[in-house]
């Protein structure tokens, strides 16, 4: 016979999570996905199943206020708190992979590495590369999932899911609203950006900030070279 707690996960995952409300089955049976990287009381943090750039993962509150929309959600002053922890703890998680990744390739950080490997390594490594730079954070304006989430992911956006531009420009436009401008007042004028044409404006790169216009696909090389020379700094 099942033990209590064996009989209440089985009914958990037999809970169905589809289309726009998929995430829901993270939060609801955190220990039956291997996407599931970290869970306590109050988050769920996975790895995104479509990752926008090398390294993405998603905060997922485990709140009753993790079906309203984020503006909403957010003017609760616990759950911003607790959801602020969680995304430091997210972005300390992808730092540490991006050291792990692209560690032995980057410039600034060969002094650590040096450091790290000599026969008699010091107390205190150098810092190296600092890799918490290149992270960025935020909430869509207008979410393409129905739970509550949070982006945390390196910002090179490269990636075999990069496909679109709408895909590109959520991420590198207003269109990303940061945890930091949260609560939001009554009046702020992010309430309107998802309202804007932030999926159709040009392709800028995040990096030399040069303009692609809607040539997706050229861009999608460029992006690759920018990785290429980023990685080595």
């Amino acid at each position: 016979m099942p033990s209590p707690g064996k009989h209440h996960s089985n009914l958990k995952s037999k809970m169905v999570f589809k289309d726009r409300d998929g995430l829901g089955a993270y939060t609801a049976d955190p220990f039956a996905h291997e996407r599931v990287i970290f869970n306590n009381d109050t988050s769920v943090i996975i790895q995104d199943m479509f990752p926008k750039s090398s390294v993405h993962l998603l905060v997922l509150p485990k709140s009753k206020r993790n079906l309203l929309h984020p503006f909403v959600a957010f003017e609760d002053p616990e759950l911003l708190a607790d959801i602020k922890v969680e995304v430091e703890r997210a972005k300390k998680m992808v730092a540490n992979e991006l050291r792990r990744k692209y560690g032995k390739l980057s410039k600034s950080e060969q002094p650590r590495i040096q450091a790290r490997d000599a026969d008699e390594p010091p107390d205190v490594l150098p810092p190296g590369r600092d890799w918490m730079k290149e992270i960025i954070t935020g909430i869509h304006a207008v979410p393409s999932m129905n739970h509550l989430h949070v982006h945390v992911m390196s910002r090179e956006m490269y990636s075999d899911h990069l496909k679109r531009s709408a895909h590109y420009n959520s991420f590198h436009t207003p269109f990303l609203v940061p945890l930091e401008k949260f609560p939001l007042a009554k009046d702020d004028p992010i309430r309107l950006v998802g309202h804007g044409p932030w999926h159709t404006v040009d392709l800028v790169c995040w990096r030399c900030k040069r303009n692609f216009g809607n040539k997706m696909a050229k861009f999608k090389v460029h992006l690759a070279e920018e990785h290429d020379e980023w990685k080595k700094e």
